[in-house]
């Protein structure tokens, strides 16, 4: 799953609007300058927590150098020694994702096949501005990703009343695709849009060969994940560093 991570955040850093990847011995990180306050997107993957503290201080010389106000390290809930230097560093555990996989072999995909979702060819502007909608960010992924990275990204979009309403972006590599972006507009949610259009997006990922996927659920859609027959495999933790409010 991190191995995924970081090469779906890389592949958007590269591609966004001024974004970049920082190389490190056994660190690697998302900077997207364009979106200064997310820390999902500037974000920091590691192998152990030895080369992670040889990185903090370069890391954070480098987003403040790029102008990135937040930006976050995931870290496996089971990681202590991580968490603890992060702390001791002035990060703060800032949310507890679910981290959930699939077999996709045991992908359940309805009689009905597709019903429910009106495809759309792919456009990034439309799933960044999908996802600011959804999660009340102020225009920040539509001002910074424009352009969609090439394979292994795949991007899904889905209409409801003749709009752009949910989208789901994958990353594919080593037989494991990656779920990122999840959107639905408010105004059509209760739909089954995101489940129709996950389902879509995995049935592909199948045919090119992934036998696994993994995801990183919120709250909110932990339940619709449970219900595709993706399984909780503890969570992975976002340790935040963020300038504090005055």
């Amino acid at each position: 799953m991190l191995a995924n991570m970081a090469g779906v955040f890389s592949s958007l850093a590269r591609y966004g609007s001024g974004g970049h990847v920082l190389e490190l011995d056994g660190v690697t990180a998302a900077v997207v300058p364009d979106c200064p306050d997310r820390s999902v997107v500037n974000c920091v993957v590691y192998s152990d927590a030895a080369a992670l503290g040889q990185a903090l201080e370069p890391l954070a010389e480098e987003y403040g150098r790029s102008g990135v106000r937040a930006w976050t390290v995931w870290v496996p809930e089971h990681d202590t020694e991580a968490a603890e230097l992060l702390e001791r560093a002035g990060h703060q555990l800032d949310a507890r994702p679910a981290a959930m996989t699939l077999d996709l072999a045991e992908l359940e995909v309805p009689a009905a096949g597709g019903a429910g979702h009106d495809l759309m060819e792919p456009d990034m502007v439309a799933a960044a501005r999908l996802n600011d909608t959804a999660y009340d960010f102020p225009g920040d992924f539509e001002r910074a990703f424009k352009r969609l990275p090439p394979e292994p990204v795949h991007l899904y979009l889905a209409r409801a009343d003749g709009v752009p309403a949910c989208t789901v972006l994958s990353y594919e590599e080593d037989g494991e695709c990656g779920i990122y972006l999840v959107a639905t507009l408010p105004e059509a949610r209760g739909r089954g849009l995101a489940t129709a259009l996950m389902i879509h997006a995995l049935v592909e990922a199948r045919g090119r060969g992934c036998t696994t996927s993994s995801l990183q659920a919120t709250r909110r859609g932990r339940p619709i994940y449970l219900r595709l027959g993706y399984r909780d495999i503890g969570a992975v933790h976002m340790w935040e560093r963020r300038p504090p409010r005055v």
